[in-house]
C-alpha cells in the first residue's frame, strides 16, 4: 500500500509541476509600458442611443446599478503622464505626456466578456495619434496646470485642463477642491480595440482614489468650483446638453502597467 501511495503522490507532484509550467505559458502577457500618472476623472450619464452608435456591433454598455459608479456610461479622464517607461523599464522617446480620453464600460453580448473601450481621445503629442486603439487625435491646443497648497492642515488644489483638435473636438475642465482621504485600490481591466474587439490590452493599476463628490455614495463634498466643456466633431452627439455628471474622482497617484497577450 505504501508503494501505491508514494506512486500516486509522485504522479500528483508531476502533474502539479506540469501545470505550473503550462499556466504561465497559457496566460503569458508581454509588458509594453509602465507609467506613473495623475488623473482627474468625471463620470457621466450621456444619451444612451448616441453612445450605442459608437460601440462595435455585439457590444453594450455595462452600467452599474449601485456604488460610486452608479448610472455611469461614459468616463472622461484627464491624464498627466508624469513618467512613461517601456516594457524594459527605460524612459520612452516621449517620457511625459498630457491627454484626455473617453472610455465606456462594456460587455460583449454573446460571450459576456467585460472591460472598457476607449472611443476617443485628444493628446498633446502628434506622434501619439491615432495610438494603439486608433482613436486619438492630436490636440492642437493642449494645456494643463495643477497647483496645490497646504494651510493649517488643509490641503487644497486646483486643476485646469484644455484640449482641442483642429477638427473641432474639445474637452476642458476647471476644478478647485479640498483633498480628502484617499482609498488605495488596484485593478486589472481589458481595454478592447474598438475596430477589432478580438484584440485587447490589459491595464493593471495600483492607485489612490479620492472621490470628491458623488450623489450616490454621498461622501463629503470637497469640490469648491467646477466647470467643463466638451463636444464638437465626432463627440458632439454625446454632449448635447442632456448629459449629467454622476461622480468627480481624483487619482493623486496612478501606477499603470500595460501588457498585450
Amino acid at each position: 500500500m505504501k508503494k501505491i501511495i508514494v506512486s500516486a503522490c509522485n504522479v500528483f507532484a508531476a502533474m502539479l509541476l506540469l501545470f505550473t509550467h503550462l499556466v504561465p505559458a497559457a496566460f503569458a502577457q508581454t509588458v509594453i509600458e509602465h507609467a506613473a500618472e495623475h488623473r482627474f476623472q468625471i463620470d457621466f450619464r450621456v444619451n444612451d442611443a448616441a453612445l450605442a452608435k459608437m460601440l462595435p456591433a455585439g457590444w453594450e454598455t455595462m452600467i452599474a446599478t449601485q456604488g460610486p459608479a452608479k448610472d455611469c456610461n461614459l468616463r472622461m479622464i484627464f491624464i498627466d503622464r508624469m513618467a512613461i517607461m517601456g516594457g524594459d523599464g527605460k524612459a520612452t522617446a516621449r517620457p511625459t505626456a498630457r491627454m484626455v480620453y473617453l472610455a465606456i464600460p462594456v460587455r460583449e453580448i454573446a460571450t459576456k466578456n467585460v472591460g472598457q473601450i476607449i472611443i476617443h481621445g485628444l493628446t498633446e503629442h502628434a506622434a501619439d495619434a491615432p495610438g494603439a486603439f486608433g482613436v486619438y487625435q492630436h490636440a492642437t491646443t493642449a494645456k494643463m496646470s495643477r497647483t496645490h497648497a497646504s494651510s493649517n492642515g488643509v490641503f487644497s488644489g486646483s486643476e485646469n485642463w484644455e484640449f482641442a483638435a483642429a477638427s473641432g473636438e474639445h474637452m476642458s475642465l476647471q476644478v478647485e477642491y479640498v483633498r480628502g482621504p484617499a482609498i488605495k485600490g488596484a485593478n486589472e481591466v481589458k481595454f478592447f480595440f474598438p475596430n477589432d474587439t478580438s484584440k485587447y490590452l490589459t491595464f493593471k493599476t495600483d492607485q489612490a482614489i479620492d472621490i470628491m463628490r458623488n450623489p450616490t455614495t454621498n461622501p463629503p463634498d470637497n469640490i469648491k468650483k467646477f466647470s467643463y466643456k466638451a463636444g464638437g466633431g465626432k463627440i458632439a452627439a454625446l454632449f448635447d446638453g442632456t448629459e449629467k455628471v454622476v461622480s468627480w474622482d481624483s487619482f493623486p497617484w496612478y501606477i499603470r502597467t500595460v501588457s498585450a497577450p
